[in-house]
């Protein structure tokens, strides 16, 4: 990761974000997947956010980002998945019949700074590794 600067901050931070649609659905494919990956790159433009790599999964996404220390973390995961449920039911809204209850993505998230043990490298190839073979990713960890 890269020492970044704002007006009035100096940092290098570095989080592992995932989270998934509402009740794990496996609709994250082909246009659908390619428009979700499309608006995270947006969003991440427009709020200073850094996407080092990225992995949209049929029922689930990765991230490994950094932001300015202005922003939280729940903030970050917030933006992105707000603004990217409201274009998807806009721009695809037969998502809508498989999503019932007008949400789009879980509640939940998962989040991890990188650390000593679990550095960039290793989140990089988690991310890389993923749809190769999703059994042994957690042999990266260990």
């Amino acid at each position: 990761m890269v020492f970044r600067r704002t007006a009035h901050a100096a940092y290098d931070t570095a989080y592992h974000l995932v989270w998934s649609p509402k009740y794990r659905r496996h609709i994250l494919t082909g246009a659908l997947a390619a428009r979700v990956e499309q608006m995270f790159r947006e969003i991440a433009e427009v709020y200073d956010i850094t996407i080092e790599e990225m992995e949209v999964s049929p029922d689930h996404v990765h991230l490994f980002c950094s932001f300015p220390p202005r922003y939280s973390i729940a903030q970050v995961v917030t933006r992105f998945k707000s603004l990217s449920a409201r274009a998807v039911f806009r721009e695809f809204p037969e998502v809508k019949r498989r999503l019932w209850g007008g949400e789009f993505w879980e509640d939940g998230y998962f989040a991890r700074t990188v650390g000593d043990k679990v550095t960039a490298e290793v989140i990089r190839k988690y991310i890389q590794r993923h749809k190769e073979d999703p059994d042994s990713q957690l042999d990266l960890f260990g």
